[in-house]
């Protein structure tokens, strides 16, 4: 397989990027890493020339970029040449932690979506109690979303569950202010509709307070819902882990008891820790690409690859193709 990388995007670029692709790269024999970037730069962090090429270019998207404009006029930054591999058919997936609306838009323009899907979602996976994790779609890509929209999130996180997850039949929540069916606004009374009707194993509404027990696999919601619960969920963790950290060093007690559960801790860290559920893949789109955490780590890097390598090994692309016609109309598709 090869991977397209934007190795200039995310705050720890290019470092982190290369070190992740490394770590990739040990562990996947049959994977060939095409960074673009910076040539002078990239090879700073290198270690290993063996099944890597590097396109080099000096362009750059930034966080402060309009995506649109950005994605129009820097046809030479990293993140579009990135993109662009895939769509030349050069690279079969394209892992950048740039500019997220830059990278939506530059899947849209150039890679193109999938037919039946009218908007794609940012879809990440997040934590659970449990371990298992669960995937929100939509979580910043589409503010104003349909009904239909929606459902074809539904229909995708469906897939993208059983096929990479591993999830015989994934539950299906949507995101409302209650559990009963006849709340929420006009949108979410359709979408329940919708979903009551369609052939996926829809639980029902669920609320934001039971998502990180496990209450879905699957939950849609608009891209402004979504993106909400997200930022939530990760200010949540941080905040959570730094009073720890704070009250743990507050004195030689506790020290002490903190160096005797310091086990504990990391594997809780560790079972919360967004790095280790890799990026957010953009649903609807003609070929894999993965929206790695603007902030990873060499460690959230490389989990970022990984989901996109099995996103590659289990067609979910083709496969999505495929329920969409059995799970919407002619009319719809």
């Amino acid at each position: 397989m090869k991977l397209a990388v934007d190795a200039m995007g995310g705050d720890n670029a290019p470092g982190s990027i290369v070190k992740g692709c490394e770590k990739a790269l040990k562990a996947y024999e049959d994977l060939h890493v095409i960074y673009v970037g910076n040539e002078q730069e990239i090879k700073k962090h290198m270690t290993t020339t063996e099944r890597v090429e590097i396109i080099h270019t000096e362009e750059v998207i930034d966080s402060e970029d309009s995506p649109v404009r950005a994605v129009r006029r820097k046809k030479n930054a990293s993140m579009v040449l990135a993109v662009q591999q895939v769509k030349d058919g050069v690279a079969d997936a394209a892992v950048s932690a740039g500019n997220t609306g830059a990278l939506m838009t530059a899947g849209l323009l150039v890679v193109g979506r999938i037919k039946g899907i009218e908007r794609p979602a940012l879809s990440p996976m997040l934590p659970t109690l449990n371990g298992d994790g669960f995937l929100l779609l939509d979580v910043g890509a589409n503010m104003d979303a349909k009904p239909s929209h929606l459902l074809q999130y539904a229909v995708m996180g469906d897939v993208y569950m059983r096929k990479v997850r591993k999830v015989a039949k994934p539950r299906i929540g949507l995101l409302n202010v209650g559990t009963e069916a006849g709340k929420g606004t006009d949108l979410t009374k359709q979408v329940y509709a919708l979903l009551q009707e369609s052939s996926l194993e829809f639980v029902g509404n669920v609320e934001a307070r039971d998502l990180l027990n496990g209450v879905a696999d699957v939950v849609v919601c608009d891209g402004f819902s979504g993106n909400l619960v997200l930022k939530s969920i990760e200010g949540t963790a941080l905040s959570l882990f730094s009073i720890l950290k704070k009250e743990l060093t507050s004195s030689f007690k506790n020290k002490l008891a903190a160096g005797v559960l310091k086990p504990a801790f990391k594997q809780v860290k560790q079972q919360m820790d967004y790095s280790e559920y890799g990026g957010a893949g953009l649903f609807g789109l003609n070929a894999p690409v993965i929206k790695a955490h603007g902030s990873s780590d060499d460690n959230a890097f490389f989990n970022a690859i990984r989901q996109a390598i099995t996103m590659y090994e289990e067609n979910v692309v083709t496969t999505i193709q495929k329920e969409l016609k059995e799970n919407l109309s002619e009319k719809e598709l």
